[in-house]
């Protein structure tokens, strides 16, 4: 990844870890990431756009990564995210820009797009469809055992995690992410021990080098801000009044992603009602494609992009 060139942006109080690519006076691409992931998990499609003439700019979120911690991780919320992006946007002197978001760097970008639609071309989400702003009734309805239910306990994931170190801590996270089901611990069970070590392996498009990358970075920034934002702060409620996209959107759902077992969501993606919030929306489904789409088959998420972007440029 020699070509992709990394800075740090101070602003609101922290320094920012910007990974970028491309030309500083093409149309910039943003790409927001997920947990457990990173800039890094945005390697094969920032070279991509690049080449294709675009600028690519990965963050990490404040606490994740190379990153600053925000002064009090257990109270950061998904607004603080928001108010980065936008002061970022500023810093770079970027008037207006393509957001691309995974899991919940999908709902950074259609906050942020809600609340500053000027600054926004069009969105690209993998794995999570468009929802107006709300309480994740959704979520209150997972079991007791799920993961999202587990790390929501303050004090619970922490526990489960410490018994690991952090590179083994996210080879189970991944290992767990990548199957279709949603992960989910019997009573006397936590979130790690559903990985049994003798004979669960990582995904074969995942590299012992990739994990080591990441492990790398999570070892500087720990999970204190990544169990706080997204899992603590999904009740945080926006003040937005207005609640349609008006710009070109595209969501790529994998068929093997787990998400699709979260309650009412693979209907709601089928039937179409995100449009009525965002009218120029497109659904594409990938019957392969799982949570962690991007690395798993980037020739064809990478085809999908740039064949939006070459529409809506």
């Amino acid at each position: 990844m020699e070509e992709i060139e990394h800075k740090y942006v101070k602003l609101n109080g922290v320094k920012l870890h910007v990974a970028e690519i491309g030309n500083r006076s093409s149309p910039a691409v943003v790409f927001l990431h997920g947990f457990p992931e990173i800039w890094y998990s945005w390697r094969h499609q920032m070279i991509a756009v690049a080449k294709a003439g675009f600028r690519a700019i990965a963050p990490d979120y404040r606490g994740y990564g190379l990153s600053d911690p925000p002064p009090e991780p257990e109270k950061a919320k998904f607004s603080d995210f928001i108010a980065d992006l936008l002061a970022l946007l500023d810093a770079l002197t970027l008037s207006k820009v393509f957001l691309i978001g995974k899991d919940f760097g999908s709902r950074i970008a259609y906050l942020f797009t809600l609340l500053h639609s000027t600054r926004v071309s069009g969105i690209i989400t993998l794995g999570v469809p468009f929802a107006p702003p709300s309480r994740h009734t959704v979520l209150k309805n997972l079991p007791e055992g799920s993961y999202i239910s587990r790390w929501q306990v303050r004090g619970r994931a922490e526990s489960d995690f410490s018994r690991f170190d952090c590179k083994t801590v996210l080879r189970n996270i991944y290992i767990l992410f990548a199957r279709n089901e949603v992960p989910t611990a019997q009573p006397n069970q936590e979130i790690m021990d559903l990985v049994d070590p003798s004979t669960d392996s990582l995904p074969h498009w995942f590299t012992e080098q990739d994990l080591a990358e990441y492990a790398s970075l999570y070892e500087k920034s720990g999970f204190r801000t990544a169990l706080q934002v997204p899992y603590r702060s999904l009740d945080e409620e926006f003040d937005i009044v207005n609640r349609k996209v008006e710009v070109p959107a595209l969501v790529v759902v994998g068929g093997k992603d787990y998400s699709l077992k979260f309650p009412g969501i693979e209907e709601y993606i089928k039937s179409g009602r995100a449009k009525a919030y965002v009218p120029n929306y497109e659904t594409v489904f990938l019957p392969e494609g799982s949570h962690f789409m991007q690395e798993q088959l980037p020739d064809q998420v990478n085809q999908l992009i740039l064949s939006f972007l070459s529409r809506h440029s």
